[in-house]
């Protein structure tokens, strides 16, 4: 979404830093590229205005300017100015003492409402709640769309009877108290514009169900137009924070710039993705990076750890640790991968790797490519990758309809990613099971790596280039 904007601001600090030394003309005809950057990608002028500004004047300090890198400091201060304009902290669901805990969506049709209910069950499930959906639209065919949803990821779906949605939610709180479900999760209707008897009736179901949080899904598609939705919504319904949907579209992102700034509400979480576990917690500095070409390899670390203590079963985490990889290893690292987003996802959260992306130096179908010529081999062969000599790789290719040099490229890098293991062996940080019966062994710092590959959980800025020829070796 802010590709086109963070390729223009990171144009314009490449400029400053080629010139080392920067003048107060300088500055001035930076902000005056920056203002035109954020005009473009559809930011509220009068945000513009106030962000340039500030930064402006904090970048003509005598701190800036006579610093021996002046260009590192401008870009450091525009980072946290931009980490201002977004949420200076992170936002959470703030829960009250009683429960059920209830959570209602306002928005207009087609915000993605629905889902962004369904998703919102799915990411408070994997923090041990218990959700309740309650389709309060009774208007449209949203409730079918809802119990589809949550009969797919498992979540009860309340829908009542009759055509009252006051009525539905107030009876979707007494089935979550009596089927033990600590979270309740309001679906109301929406329009295609704001009108008196949507926001009549938000404000009915608030006041009947006194929610602990009332969250906006906004499209984020719209740009600049989200903000004046979701002024009228701020001033009838009061609601506390912002979902912002559809965040993988083309659209200039001015609308996620502006809102938080104009509207005083926080954003809590974004969405970008069809699958269920597409929404996730908006970090405003993570996010000010990502724009500034600086990467979100925290995020990645996040998931990577997630996904590690969940599924890294203890006889493979052994061969792990003694870098004894097989090919069975190595197709289970690309599923885990594939987990977190693919390669397009790991290389995309790298410093530089959103343009990298955008001007097509990934290769993202590379590991369809790998598993493929994988699973033209036989179980022997992929516990034994010693065995494959010439004969044995031509007929692998022939099975995958590839050539022996493809074959011998997946060949190159298990084995390159095998010595990067073992470079790095002294280094690792992952508790070694001895067996059912057997004492853990003691934990040391970590390998850089991701998923199932060890070690990202110990993973550091020093890591960084190392983590690279990882990825490197699994492209």
């Amino acid at each position: 979404m802010f590709d086109s904007l963070s390729d223009r601001l990171q144009g314009i600090f490449g400029g400053m830093r080629a010139k080392g030394r920067l003048t107060e003309e300088d500055i001035n005809a930076a902000m005056r590229e920056i203002r035109m950057a954020l005009l473009e990608a559809d930011v509220n002028f009068k945000v513009v205005k106030d962000f340039v500004e500030k930064t402006k004047e904090r970048c003509l300090t005598a701190d800036v300017l006579d610093s021996l890198t002046p260009a590192q400091n401008v870009t450091k201060v525009v980072l946290e100015e931009l980490t201002n304009l977004l949420g200076k902290t992170d936002s959470k669901l703030v829960f009250g003492s009683s429960l059920p805990h209830v959570v209602m969506l306002v928005g207009l049709q087609g915000s993605g409402k629905t889902t962004a209910a369904a998703k919102l069950a799915y990411l408070l499930r994997s923090q041990n709640h218990n959700p309740l959906l309650v389709a309060c639209d009774v208007y449209r065919p949203a409730a079918d769309q809802l119990q589809t949803l949550g009969d797919e990821m498992g979540v009860r779906v309340y829908r009542g009877a009759g055509d009252d949605p006051v009525k539905i939610a107030k009876e979707g709180i007494q089935d979550a108290i009596d089927s033990l479900r600590d979270v309740v999760i309001i679906d109301t209707a929406g329009r295609l514009h704001v009108d008196d008897q949507m926001m009549q009736e938000a404000q009915d179901i608030k006041a009947a169900t006194n929610p602990d949080q009332v969250l906006m899904v906004v499209d984020a598609m719209t740009g600049q137009d989200v903000v004046n939705v979701a002024q009228a919504f701020a001033e009838q319904v009061d609601f506390d924070g912002v979902i912002m949907s559809k965040m993988d579209g083309d659209a200039r992102g001015g609308g996620a710039l502006s809102i938080r700034e104009v509207t005083g509400k926080p954003i809590k979480f974004i969405s970008a993705g069809e699958k269920p576990d597409s929404l996730e917690e908006f970090h405003p500095e993570r996010m000010a990076k990502r724009i500034l070409g600086m990467g979100d390899v925290i995020s990645l670390i996040e998931t990577a750890t997630k996904l590690q203590e969940e599924e890294l079963a203890a006889e493979q985490e052994e061969r792990m640790l003694r870098a004894e990889l097989n090919l069975e290893d190595f197709l289970d690292m690309n599923r885990r991968i594939r987990k977190m987003g693919g390669i397009g996802k790991l290389v995309s959260a790298l410093p530089g790797g959103d343009k990298a992306m955008s001007q097509g130096q990934v290769d993202t179908k590379a590991l369809d490519r790998m598993e493929t010529i994988i699973h033209s081999m036989t179980k022997e062969e992929r516990m034994k990758p010693d065995i494959l000599n010439g004969s044995r790789r031509a007929r692998i290719a022939k099975g995958a309809g590839v050539t022996v040099t493809d074959v011998n490229q997946v060949m190159k890098k298990f084995n390159e990613t095998k010595k990067l293991m073992k470079q790095y062996m002294p280094a690792m940080d992952v508790p070694v099971k001895k067996g059912k019966k057997g004492k853990k062994g003691k934990k040391k710092r970590g390998l850089p790596g991701f998923g199932g590959m060890p070690g990202m959980p110990g993973m550091n800025p020093a890591d960084m280039k190392e983590f690279q020829k990882m990825l490197d070796a699994l492209e």
